[in-house]
């Protein structure tokens, strides 16, 4: 198996509100941004957008990733990208983020807030032929 190497740097939450007074609306949606290596080729100007269902626990229910956009096109193990994109964005926002931290706030609302700090992981890769983005 071929191992891709993610290198994360930045996190545009474009859209949160949580803690509003209707449970069901609170949400985040926001776009990581990373590099990938893969073979020995260096891809940059990647990013992929995550978003939490509405109503759903921010710090505790697993994150929704899309599809990547960018360059790479060869074979994808999105369930372990996936994975990965959770950990960066965790290390960023909730009780225990180094970014945003909130805790038994109330009526919370932010746009476009950037924070850039790198977080790198590693995942296989399928074999050639196999799904690709």
């Amino acid at each position: 198996m071929t191992k891709a190497k993610v290198v994360f740097n930045r996190i545009v939450f474009d859209t949160q509100n949580y803690g509003c007074f209707d449970k069901n609306q609170d949400h985040m949606v926001s776009t990581l941004y990373f590099s990938l290596d893969v073979a020995e080729k260096h891809y940059d100007n990647l990013y992929v957008e995550v978003r939490q269902p509405y109503g759903a626990n921010f710090e505790s229910e697993p994150l929704e990733v899309g599809k990547p956009i960018g360059p790479y096109r060869g074979p994808w193990n999105h369930d372990a990208f996936c994975d990965l994109c959770e950990t960066y964005y965790r290390k960023a926002i909730g009780s225990k983020g180094s970014g945003i931290r909130i805790t038994g706030s109330t009526n919370v609302r932010m746009t476009n807030y950037t924070f850039t700090f790198r977080h790198t992981g590693e995942f296989d890769l399928p074999e050639s032929g196999a799904d690709s983005w």
